[in-house]
């Protein structure tokens, strides 16, 4: 193993709130540029110097919590799988149940003493005894981090808790203090096992890749190894039902490969030679052999994994208001408690006990959690959700800015077309010619070039094995070969026109297949035009219902394409689009684009990445299609389609709407009960146990109500992932 730089294990650091107690205190630090959060692995990233990372480190330790150097796995099955790990946190997970299961039935031992048993010097040192062994038992960490912050001036709930606790038994309320601390440590665990549950919704998917793969040895003997020790070029093999241990490119054999785990397609996908596969997907029947093309921690399913960690550490607009409310919000009460403490006997002519304890109820509804936790369970199961049907959000900022687009602009090859030109009609000129004869000559002249529109000719026609001599490339025309001793070309529009051999009816036939979109091809020999044959680039079978949802989402589409007008407006027609403009620069894209923010406000732009820079930096939100294997799109959008279907893009708008509408219902939730709790505390209705319950209760609620995200909606077509 390798020591990463920068990273820093925080054991402390087990929920959202000592999250952004260590983010606020890092960021204050000079030198810092960026910090990353793994919250499921307890660890931050500081990006900066060593020096800086280890006053960071120095930082954290006097404030309170622990933090050393770690070495970073790699993100491969073998790492995520470990066995040892998965057994640890299973015993310690054991261990905390049985502690506060025994601490909750000593402080309800401890009430039922305090309210049925005669009070006698012996029985008030039962009841106290009762009570502080539960509180020894539910309460050692939160005293620990508590008193912890309370000596760095830090308000956050552990030190509330310690506080209110501590209070309580000062005031008396000794069996109350015990209820109060085991319910509150309960509730933790519940809602830290439900937070983990949203965080490791898409890590879970690396066990799904195999620990080992059986790889073909120089002898020709086939060996099992671990994937990690698997080299790039090696040929492993997968029976009928194993899983894909890495991306590959089959080599030999064909069967129907299920994709779910990496694109969220639920339809196994035919693959033969030639065709790539994945990390993570089953091989559904045949024998295949594959030729390694990554390194296990360099995999897809492993970049999926890395972005979506990356991505929990771009918080939303949401997640960062709510951090900033909590921060005022906290002291805030705390001030406000103190107040009622000490002028509560002159103002409301409560005695100094009732005071006080008024005092420490407000403390416990000043506990922020139900609050701070509302957004990031919430954002990182959209973020899962998402990922698990093959759509990759580069963080909460995207899943929430998705709700605002008005108007998307489509490039169209290779997003709103298949990207693949195919030959989709051929026809003779000279009948005297046979037409097996033409098709012949045709397959071998195209055969010999390299260029898309050739190929998809040659793909198109029967295989044969006619003789070229002097084949030539014409530049911006075609080619030109003898067959069987007779000279021939192939070539564009232009060509034919340039060596005088258009005709009226010709050019009414090349318009006819131009108007529909087509690129057309002219083999003609030095007497006359032969044959004429028209090549396009089909519209993606679903094209048409992503522009109609779209549509129906109140979103305008629109097409910008480098191709020429004609074609633009055939394919955008065919894919229900009615603005399509052509003959599009990219510097023409980028001002396409800001015309249209300008017009309809916030829009997106989906192309491939690469040729669509300019535009796609411009937009507010940048999609990329074909992201399976291109390291390049996948850092140059904000949101990823794994799969090329264009309807995951208005299913990312709906799951951006519904997440914007879990969000405030939380957040609503979560106020709601403070403010209910804040009045009732003031007239004296509410006790200290009543408002931890309510607080606690309302985490787990919003803890719940986030993680409905990772269920598709009722009637939705979306697919989900089996795990």
């Amino acid at each position: 193993m390798t020591t990463a730089a920068g990273w820093l294990h925080v054991p402390a650091m087990d929920c959202v709130t000592e999250e952004s107690e260590i983010r606020r205190a890092l960021e204050r630090l000079d030198g810092i540029r960026a910090l990353t959060f793994r919250l499921s692995e307890r660890n931050v990233h500081i990006d900066a110097t060593p020096a800086i990372v280890e006053e960071a480190a120095d930082l954290l330790r006097r404030i309170g919590f622990d933090a050393r150097p770690v070495d970073e796995r790699p993100a491969t099955a073998e790492a995520a799988a470990d066995e040892h790990s998965h057994e640890s946190a299973a015993a310690d997970v054991r261990t905390a149940v049985m502690k506060l299961a025994g601490a909750l039935v000593l402080a309800i031992a401890a009430e039922l003493v305090g309210y049925f048993v005669t009070e006698t010097t012996v029985t008030k040192a039962l009841g106290l005894a009762l009570a502080g062994c539960a509180i020894a038992l539910a309460g050692f960490d939160v005293y620990k981090k508590g008193i912890a912050a309370l000596l760095a001036g830090r308000l956050n709930i552990n030190a509330l808790m310690s506080v209110a606790v501590t209070g309580a038994v000062f005031i008396g309320q000794w069996a109350e203090a015990a209820m109060v601390m085991a319910l509150y440590t309960i509730a933790e665990l519940i809602e830290a096992r439900a937070v983990e549950r949203a965080r490791h919704a898409i890590t879970g998917l690396m066990a799904m890749a195999p620990e080992t793969a059986t790889v073909r040895q120089s002898d020709g003997e086939w060996r099992v190894q671990p994937v990690g020790e698997v080299p790039l070029r090696a040929v492993v093999r997968i029976g009928p039902g194993e899983r894909v241990p890495l991306d590959g490119v089959v080599v030999a054999g064909n069967s129907s490969i299920n994709q779910a785990p990496v694109t969220g397609e639920s339809i196994p996908v035919d693959k033969e030679a030639g065709d790539p596969v994945f990390a993570g997907t089953i091989n559904e029947n045949g024998l295949l052999e594959v030729e390694v093309t990554a390194l296990a921690a360099n995999s897809t399913l492993a970049r999926i994994i890395h972005a979506v960690e990356q991505a929990e550490g771009n918080r939303a607009p949401t997640q960062r208001f709510v951090d900033r409310f909590a921060a005022v919000y906290t002291p805030a009460v705390f001030v406000f408690a103190v107040l009622i403490a000490v002028s509560g006997p002159w103002l409301f002519g409560l005695t100094w006990l009732q005071a006080i304890y008024k005092a420490l109820v407000l403390l416990v509804i000043a506990c922020p959690c139900a609050l701070v936790i509302s957004t990031p369970v919430t954002v990182v199961s959209g973020l899962a959700a998402a990922a698990r049907r093959g759509i990759l959000i580069k963080g909460g900022v995207h899943l929430e800015g998705a709700r605002h687009l008005k108007a998307i602009a489509f490039d169209k090859t290779g997003t709103i077309t298949e990207g693949k030109p195919r030959l989709v009609e051929w026809s003779t000129l000279d009948g005297a010619v046979d037409r097996d004869q033409i098709a012949a000559i045709v397959a071998s002249l195209a055969g010999h070039s390299d260029h898309p529109v050739s190929k998809a000719i040659a793909d198109g026609l029967p295989r044969n094995g006619a003789t070229v001599l002097d084949f030539k490339a014409l530049p911006g025309r075609g080619v030109s070969g003898t067959v069987d001793g007779r000279t021939y070309v192939l070539g564009n529009h232009r060509l034919i026109e340039e060596r005088g051999q258009c005709s009226s009816s010709l050019e009414a036939r090349l318009r006819v297949h131009e108007t529909a979109g087509r690129t057309v091809t002219v083999l003609a020999s030095d007497g006359a035009v032969l044959g004429v044959f028209a090549v396009a680039d089909g519209i993606k079978a679903h094209s048409a219902d992503a522009v109609a949802e779209l549509k129906a989402l109140g979103v305008h589409p629109l097409m910008l394409s480098g191709d020429n007008s004609a074609t633009a407006r055939t394919i955008a027609e065919q894919a229900g689009i009615d603005d399509a403009r052509g003959d599009l620069l990219p510097t023409d894209k980028l001002d396409a684009l800001k015309a249209l923010q300008q017009r309809y406000g916030p829009s997106g732009m989906i192309g491939d990445g690469i040729n669509d820079a300019p535009a796609l930096a411009q937009s507010n939100l940048g999609f990329a299609m074909g992201a399976i294997g291109t390291d390049t799109a996948m850092e140059a959008a904000d949101i990823v389609i794994m799969n090329d279907d264009l309807r995951r893009v208005p299913e990312t708008i709906r799951l951006s709407r519904r997440t914007s509408a879990i969000l405030w219902q939380n957040i609503s939730f979560a106020l709601g009960i403070k403010a209910v709790f804040f009045v009732l505390a003031l007239f004296g209705s509410a006790t200290m146990w009543m408002a931890v319950f309510a607080d606690m209760g309302a985490s787990l609620l919003v803890v719940a109500n986030g993680l409905r995200l990772l269920r598709p909606p009722v009637g939705d077509r979306q697919t989900q992932v089996t795990t």
